[in-house]
Formats: structure tokens, C-alpha cells, sequence
């Protein structure tokens, strides 16, 4: 390292976290490069020179955001005496926080598949959970708490849905306790 280098005067993954909120709040096409600077509490040639384009920022966020919300999925998933309970508390997980922004469904909303860069980076996190869903889902079924008949990826696919449009309600202005009637729909259709 040259010892003339600047040290960057900024905690990068701080920052990150400032251009998560932006991003979440106003997407991607909704956010200006000011804006980011004044939330990251950066200067351009920072961000640039740290991050590279927008675009590269963007990716970036959406990987951070998106490994926070896995790792939290999974750790509810997993918590619980019973898998079906795992799989109820993070559903309800969802539920508490669904009057955030979600950067994740936002991403699918702005971008759908367009941009294969960010289809691959969301792909890429979805599937430890989408696995981790299916596993539980066939402990449960061994348990009797999930229908037998049913498809342990199937219903993985189901669960991640429901995420999505709980979320999607959240950001809408849905109350807590039609959150919390989609989460139970969720669960009685397991059975």
C-alpha cells in the first residue's frame, strides 16, 4: 500500500447501510446522487472512488440488504421447538417489520428480471432460503403439522410469496392486524 494513500475517512459498511435506507425508500431510479452523498455523509469522488458508479452502489446494497434479511429469515426459521414454528416466526418476523422498506422486493418491483447482474445477485440469496424452507417444511410434515400431500419446494415457493406480499401490503399501509391475517392464511394452508 502506498504510504502517501488517504485513508478513507468514512466506515464503508456505514455507509452502505445510509444508501440502503435511500434505495429502499425511493428505488433506484427514485434516487439522486445527492441524495446518497447527503445520507452516506460522503463526498462524490468518495462514493465514486468507494463504490464505483450508482449502479455498482445499488448491487452492492441490494447484496447487503438482501444477506441482513436471509440471515434473519434463517435464524427465525431455525428458532422454535418444532419446525412449524420456526416457519411461523418468520412469518411473523415479516409481519413486524413490514412497515420498513424492503429493498429486495423493491429491486423485483423497479428492475423484474431486466438486469441480469441483479437477477443473479438476488438468485444467488434466495436460494439458501428457499432450501432452508423446504427442509423445515418436510421436518414439519414429519411432524404432522404440514399437509403430507404437499411439495416441500412447492410450498417453499409458496412461503417466499407470502414474504413478498406481506411486504408489499407492509409498504402499502396494510395495519398489523391485516399483516398478521396473511400470516395466519399462510400457515392454515399448510395444513
Amino acid at each position: 500500500m502506498d504510504p502517501m494513500a488517504r485513508p478513507r475517512e468514512f466506515d464503508s459498511d456505514q455507509a452502505l447501510d445510509e444508501a440502503i435506507a435511500v434505495f429502499g425508500a425511493h428505488g433506484f431510479e427514485g434516487t439522486s446522487a445527492q441524495m446518497l452523498v447527503e445520507a452516506m455523509g460522503i463526498g462524490r469522488q468518495s462514493l465514486y472512488g468507494a463504490f464505483g458508479d450508482k449502479w455498482q452502489l445499488y448491487r452492492a446494497a441490494v447484496r447487503r440488504y438482501g444477506q441482513g434479511e436471509i440471515a434473519s429469515h434463517l435464524d427465525a426459521l431455525r428458532s422454535g421447538a418444532k419446525a412449524i414454528d420456526g416457519i411461523e416466526a418468520m412469518l411473523r418476523r415479516v409481519v413486524a417489520t413490514a412497515d420498513q422498506p424492503c429493498l429486495g422486493v423493491g429491486s423485483i418491483c423497479e428492475f423484474g428480471r431486466s438486469r441480469p447482474d441483479l437477477t443473479e445477485i438476488r438468485t444467488a440469496l434466495g436460494k439458501p432460503l428457499a432450501d432452508a424452507l423446504a427442509g423445515r417444511v418436510a421436518e414439519a410434515q414429519q411432524d404432522g403439522d404440514i399437509a403430507a400431500t404437499l411439495d416441500p419446494g412447492q410450498v417453499a415457493g409458496f412461503l417466499v410469496g407470502c414474504i413478498a406480499g406481506v411486504g408489499i401490503a407492509g409498504r402499502a399501509g396494510a395495519d398489523r392486524a391485516a399483516l398478521d391475517a396473511q400470516a395466519d392464511l399462510a400457515l392454515r394452508a399448510l395444513r
